[in-house]
């Protein structure tokens, strides 16, 4: 880790002690199932400012962390844990990302709420994960509450809302 990194991350995780918890509790749900729009908090903004984490900005993460490099994953409705496979900001590879997935509409939708750096303690963050060319709609055989999905990587997205 870089000088100028260890020396921001005992803010950032000060911080992220001072703060409330992110929830993903009270999401209004669209017709489909999936979710509809939702703020981020301003905690989270604050902390991903000083992560150096811009809205746009993107890294490649491991969906599930259970399944790592598999040709196909199944994903279920809830939680979830990832790990960026690149530095997203200041966050390094093998970061964790915690989030919600809902797999009611037609494409897997999976929103991050806190990041786990390696070194340091759970932070509030808000990134969607993004994939091109229809590669986030969930297959066919996929049964009520799944998703099969071809390949277990997308690109985590910043946001400064969820929409």
């Amino acid at each position: 880790m870089s000088t100028r990194r260890a020396r921001l991350l005992p803010s950032v995780i000060l911080l992220a002690a001072f703060s409330a918890c992110t929830t993903t509790g009270g999401v209004s749900l669209r017709p489909d199932g999936s979710p509809g729009p939702q703020e981020c908090s301003e905690k989270a903004l604050e902390v991903m400012r000083y992560l150096k984490m811009r809205v746009g900005d993107a890294a490649l993460a491991e969906l599930d962390a259970n399944q790592i490099r598999s040709r196909r994953i199944t994903l279920y409705d809830g939680p979830i844990e990832s790990m960026l496979r690149e530095d997203l900001g200041t966050l390094e590879a093998t970061t964790r990302l915690y989030g919600q997935v809902w797999t009611s509409g037609p494409q897997v939708v999976i929103r991050w709420y806190e990041a786990h750096p390696p070194d340091g303690d759970k932070v509030p963050i808000c990134a969607v994960a993004r994939l091109s060319d229809d590669q986030m709609r969930k297959l066919p055989e996929s049964k009520p509450g799944t998703a099969i999905l071809d390949g277990s990587v997308a690109a985590a997205y910043v946001v400064d809302s969820f929409r």
